[in-house]
């Protein structure tokens, strides 16, 4: 496992994203764009997380977010970064990842030592070309970052353009379930495993 991701923060970018951390001040506004769109929220992975469904009305709620997910960073518990567009420098979305490790505890799954990544973007960015070049741009680094054997992310099917822009970067439907905490069992995942 990367040791430092943790302790310094991976920044990542291509020609057209840019992934960095979230800036509390400056992009709590364009993000609530992201997290108050019903057509966004309608495609995200709130699997296993307490209930939240990432559909946020306010900038006070955002902002209550964005202290969650930076904490959990403090805490080692996951990495969320800001997407941003090069071209108008806004975050138009948050991608997450962390190393899931299921086999010891009590909800035993087929994802042990897997990346599990929650992409949330605005829904005028959910297509297919610009979802493969976040994917390319993330996917590669997860080994070297979580010490990771593969990566799982949830793609509904109501998720056309993202189960597209999966099946092309490498991605395959899997019947496996993620057991949650509460034992909950979710489905609709797509996996890669790395060689």
């Amino acid at each position: 496992m990367h040791k430092d991701v943790y302790k310094e923060f991976p920044i990542l970018e291509n020609e057209n994203f840019l992934l960095r951390a979230i800036d509390k001040d400056a992009d709590t506004q364009a993000l609530l764009q992201v997290y108050s769109d019903t057509k966004a929220v309608a495609l995200f992975n709130s699997d296993n997380c307490n209930g939240d469904t990432f559909y946020y009305e306010t900038l006070e709620r955002m902002q209550q977010a964005v202290d969650f997910w930076l904490f959990s960073y403090e805490q080692g518990y996951f990495v969320r970064w800001a997407v941003v567009d090069k071209q108008s420098t806004e975050p138009i979305g948050t991608i997450e990842a962390f190393r899931r490790d299921a086999k010891n505890d009590l909800n035993p799954d087929a994802f042990n030592q897997y990346a599990i990544l929650r992409l949330d973007l605005r829904s005028d960015w959910e297509k297919k070309d610009k979802i493969i070049c976040i994917l390319e741009l993330i996917v590669p680094q997860l080994p070297e970052l979580f010490g990771c054997i593969g990566v799982a992310t949830k793609a509904i099917p109501q998720a056309e353009e993202r189960r597209a822009a999966l099946e092309i970067a490498g991605f395959h439907p899997t019947n496996n379930q993620m057991i949650g905490n509460d034992k909950t069992a979710y489905g609709d995942y797509y996996c890669k495993t790395y060689n």
